[in-house]
């Protein structure tokens, strides 16, 4: 198991090295030395297969924080290793095509390969973390990590647009997920998710079970795009094309799938979780693969085509919780899962080839390249077939999956299904229908028509052929899953539907044999009706079109949330400007009033003030003198005109408080005391003689009285915190320490012994402070000196 950890580690150790490598080998592109890692990874996780696919699960723990039940635990069964192999594999062909994608002489590399190992290793921290809040670490890691990918060119407006708006909702959904772990841990008295999913009938009827689901399902939504949170996946595409491959097809909008999966266990069966997860996945479906249709960029096409993707396997998620006879879903879901990554990384890919080579990504100025870029063209055909659920092609099986998923859920009796479930089919159909027709658009609009040079910014011709290993090799999987799709289903989707239905494959009655062909079925019906309808409507595209248009722009979640965002802005800086004055007064007041109204308010609450004068000491004559004076001195201060009179009576009031040092013996004090208040006062005479006679308070009698009240609330409020500290002590006093200082520290004098030997270290360091800042004041004298001599 230590071979684990150091695998989940490798991205993060790794990611120290890549700027030394950057630096000291800057002939050789450091992606190749990159490469080594997902390409390691993903071997390990090759040998974990056949344990895995056997029903075993590893289980392993290293202590972190032992007192407070943290712990780096792993747990690996068939749902984490298969997102580890998309993470690892998806992650070695994404550095591959980036290290021909990505220009050593123009580009930051360092930064680029730091970023991606950072993303790497925090979502594999994701699939195999089993405590909540190591889980969550890396959850919100995958955020950031993210956030500097997208902002990668920094240096444009829409990177660092995008970057910001990813950060903030999946930071959003991050914290929300974060509190419903922790509901989930209060219900069940554990941190760990195996023991959560084991204590399920617990938690279904607990009263925290509907707040921790709402809030788990608010972090999943959010970091998978769904509706409405898709909004920030589109702008994510300012990032360069190798990362939008690998975040966003195959592994960062994968993670809310992941942790929907993970915890369906726990909700499963509830009608809440299905409709919510169902009908999120439904909404998302549809309107990311209507809103595709209308894009003119193909990154922008794609982007709202993964929005729509990741909307189907949602659904189908929320399908297969529903029961045990809607399995089927669980399985079209965990297939999609994986054919979504390997056409999808494709599309991604051959789109950045196509940008690459042209120039331009505008579908309406591209045409007539399938002549000039033949094997380009090929892969776009297979990746666009596959998304629309052609044939030969495995998003075909995965399709007629999905489609007998929301049949089967149509004909249950249950969660109201009986009513409603009929929606499902239809509305999977009309959204196949749109994603036939952007995955033509694809085709056509960039390949086909007549080819004009003019349009393009450079010379086109076909890519490198480094840069099409990787889309070639996802391209044959695409392929090879549609005609073998059992090698998988056997190994990778069997113990994953385990994980996710953990009484399924126990029960009996399912057959985990996915077939290319069960005959003219209901399923082959509605794929021949998507084709006919959707290349229709392909080609009457100009004739309908116009309904985009009626979609007004104000009432869009892009415009909410940029007019929110600035609401906020604005309704912070009009806050902020009422109290950042800029006058000293001002801020003290807060302080005094806060200060007030929650210490003074705790005492009330609570009838915390207690006075015991029993033990006090005898006051004398001369004790009151001297405290009358120190009042009088006080008085004087606040009522004087003249600066130099106020300095003086401060001046007195330190002196008195001297002589007090000097009755309760404390010489020592005193004569400190004295030195300070003498160096202070002939200090403040120096400074304050030059200055103009102090005026009238200018605020009138209201902001007279609000200083007295805020005043006198404070000086009660000390006097009454002092003598309750005094009458009610906590503990023993410190006092009867000290008095043994002789015997402690061979010091007869005990303010001397707490200074040079109980507080030794303190001292040590505020002499050594002191020293830094009077070598800094040096050094601020003496450079200017240095710099006229050079001169």
């Amino acid at each position: 198991m230590l071979l684990l950890y150091f695998t989940l580690l490798v991205p993060f150790l790794f990611a120290l090295l890549v700027p030394l490598l950057y630096r000291y080998m800057p002939r050789i592109h450091t992606g190749w030395f990159v490469l080594v890692v997902p390409t390691g990874i993903f071997i390990y996780m090759i040998n974990l297969i056949p344990i895995i696919a056997k029903g075993e699960k590893l289980v392993n723990s290293v202590p972190w924080i032992p007192t407070l039940g943290i712990n780096y635990s792993t747990y690996v069964d068939g749902l984490t290793l298969l997102f580890g192999l998309l993470i690892s594999g998806i992650g070695a062909l994404v550095v591959l095509y980036s290290i021909y994608y990505m220009s050593k002489q123009r580009e930051a590399l360092h930064n680029f390969y730091v970023y991606l190992l950072i993303f790497m290793g925090a979502m594999l921290g994701i699939a195999f973390s089993d405590n909540i809040f190591i889980l969550y670490m890396f959850w919100e890691l995958t955020s950031i990590a993210s956030f500097l990918l997208i902002a990668y060119w920094y240096q444009r407006k829409q990177s660092r647009y995008g970057a910001q708006k990813s950060l903030i909702i999946t930071v959003i959904g991050g914290l929300a997920l974060l509190a419903g772990l922790i509901l989930l841990s209060i219900m069940t008295n554990t941190f760990s998710i195996r023991e959560m999913i084991e204590a399920d009938q617990m938690i279904v009827k607990h009263q925290l079970f509907l707040p921790s689901m709402l809030l788990i399902l608010l972090g999943a939504f959010t970091k998978s795009a769904q509706f409405p949170f898709h909004i920030w996946l589109p702008d994510a595409m300012e990032a360069p094309t190798p990362i939008s491959a690998y975040l966003h097809s195959a592994t960062m909008v994968k993670a809310g799938i992941y942790l929907v999966a993970r915890f369906t266990p726990v909700f499963s069966g509830t009608i809440e979780w299905f409709w919510l997860v169902t009908g999120t996945g439904m909404i998302t479906l549809l309107w990311g693969s209507f809103s595709a249709v209308k894009q003119n960029d193909l990154k922008a096409m794609l982007a709202f085509s993964t929005i729509s993707q990741l909307g189907l396997i949602m659904c189908l998620l929320g399908i297969g919780s529903a029961s045990l006879y809607a399995s089927t879903a669980i399985l079209a879901a965990l297939f999609h899962l994986i054919n979504h990554s390997t056409f999808k990384g494709c599309l991604f890919m051959v789109v950045g080839i196509v940008d690459h080579e042209t120039g331009t990504r505008d579908i309406r100025r591209l045409g007539g390249l399938m002549n000039i870029m033949p094997i380009t063209f090929t892969l776009m055909i297979i990746g666009s077939f596959s998304m629309a659920g052609l044939p030969p092609f495995n998003g075909f099986l995965s399709k007629e999956l999905f489609f007998t998923g929301v049949l089967e859920a149509a004909r249950l009796n249950i969660f109201h299904l009986e009513t409603w479930g009929i929606l499902l089919p239809i509305l999977a159909w009309i959204a196949s229908i749109f994603t036939f027709i952007y995955s033509m658009i694809l085709v056509l609009k960039t390949f086909t028509g007549k080819y004009k040079p003019n349009k393009y910014e450079k010379k086109v011709h076909e890519a490198p052929l480094g840069m099409l290993i990787s889309p070639i090799f996802l391209a044959s999987l695409v392929i090879l899953f549609f005609f073998f799709p059992n090698i998988i289903s056997n190994n990778l989707l069997q113990p994953a539907m385990k994980a996710i239905l953990p009484g399924l494959l126990e029960g009996g009655g399912f057959e985990n044999n996915i077939k290319i062909w069960h005959g003219w079925t209901t399923e082959v019906f509605m794929t021949l009706g998507v084709a006919v309808v959707g290349m229709l409507l392909y080609i009457s595209f100009p004739k309908w079109s116009g309904i985009y248009e009626y979609l007004p722009e104000k009432i869009s979640f892009n415009y909410i949330y940029d007019r929110g965002l600035v609401g906020m802005e604005k309704l912070a800086a009009k806050i902020t400007k009422t109290y950042m004055t800029g006058i000293v007064r001002d801020y003290l007041l807060y302080i005094f009033i806060f200060f007030v109204v929650v210490v003074g308010g705790s005492m009330v609450l609570l009838n915390n003030f207690t006075f015991n004068p029993s033990g006090n000491g005898p006051v004398s004559a001369y004790e009151v003198v001297l405290i009358l004076v120190i009042i009088g001195a006080a008085v004087l201060v606040m009522l004087t005109k003249s600066r130099l009179t106020a300095v003086i009576g401060v001046g007195v009031i330190g002196f008195v408080v001297a002589m007090f040092f000097v009755i309760f013996r404390a010489p020592d004090l005193a004569l400190t005391q004295l030195v300070v208040e003498t160096v202070t006062v002939a200090l403040f005479l120096l400074c304050f003689y030059h200055l103009p006679e102090l005026g009238r308070e200018t605020g009138g009698v209201g902001l007279r009285a609000a200083n007295l009240i805020v005043s006198l609330g404070v000086g009660v409020l000390v006097t009454l915190l002092a003598l309750t500290a005094q009458s009610n002590p906590l503990v023993d006093p410190i006092s009867t320490f000290f008095e043994n200082s002789y015997q402690l520290a061979g010091a007869r004098n005990i303010v001397n012994a707490i200074l040079v030997d109980f507080r030794g270290f303190d001292t040590m360091l505020e002499i050594l402070v002191l020293s830094i800042a009077g070598l800094g004041v040096y050094s601020l004298i003496k450079l200017p000196l240095a710099r006229r001599d050079n001169k």
